[in-house]
C-alpha cells in the first residue's frame, strides 16, 4: 500500500506489455502520487489490464481521451467508474454538451459506487497538432487560439488543458 500522499505527480506508462507496466507500477509505488494508463495500454488489455497493474490504492488518471456524442461518452464514463480513476480525459472538440454528459455520469456513477468522483479533464488541442493541423480540417486558427475558444465553453468544473 502508497503511503498517503499529496504527491501530484504521475507516472505515464505508455506501453501495452502487461508485464512491464506491472513492474513499472510496482517500482514507483511510494515515489509518485499516482500512475496513467493510456488509450495503448486500455485498448489492450482493458479494466481487468488496469487492475491487474494498478498497485493496491495508486491513484489512476485513465488517458482514453474520450470523445462521441454525448451519450456514448457518458456511457464510456459510467463503464470506467468501477476503476475508480483519480482523474480521466476526454476531447474538448467533442463539445460542451460531450463534457457535460461525461461529468454528470462521472457524478453519477460515483455516488452508489461510494467512490470520489474524477477529476474530469479536457484535452483541447493535442501537442502534436500544428497550425497546418488544424488547417487541414478546416480550422484557420493558431493552435494557441485554438487551446482558448475550447477552453472557454468548458463547463464547471472540467479542467482543459493542451494535450
Amino acid at each position: 500500500m502508497i503511503s498517503k500522499t499529496d504527491n501530484p505527480i504521475f507516472a505515464a506508462l505508455d506501453t501495452d506489455d502487461l508485464g512491464r507496466a506491472r513492474t513499472l507500477a510496482d517500482s514507483l509505488t511510494g515515489a509518485v502520487g499516482g500512475i496513467k494508463l493510456g488509450k495503448q495500454f486500455f485498448t489492450a488489455h482493458g479494466p481487468q489490464g488496469v487492475n491487474d497493474v494498478r498497485p493496491d490504492g495508486m491513484p489512476l488518471f485513465l488517458d482514453v481521451k474520450f470523445h462521441d456524442i454525448p451519450n456514448t461518452v457518458a456511457g464510456a464514463v459510467r463503464s470506467v467508474m468501477p476503476l475508480a480513476p483519480k482523474i480521466l480525459n476526454v476531447h474538448a472538440s467533442g463539445g460542451p454538451a460531450m463534457m457535460k454528459a461525461a461529468l454528470d455520469a462521472a457524478n453519477f456513477a460515483a455516488e452508489p459506487m461510494g467512490i470520489v468522483r474524477p477529476m474530469v479533464i479536457a484535452v483541447t488541442v493535442l501537442t502534436s497538432i500544428d497550425e497546418n493541423d488544424l488547417s487541414a480540417v478546416g480550422q484557420s486558427t493558431q493552435a494557441e487560439d485554438q487551446v482558448v475558444r475550447l477552453w472557454k465553453f468548458a463547463p464547471e468544473p472540467v479542467i482543459c488543458f493542451d494535450g
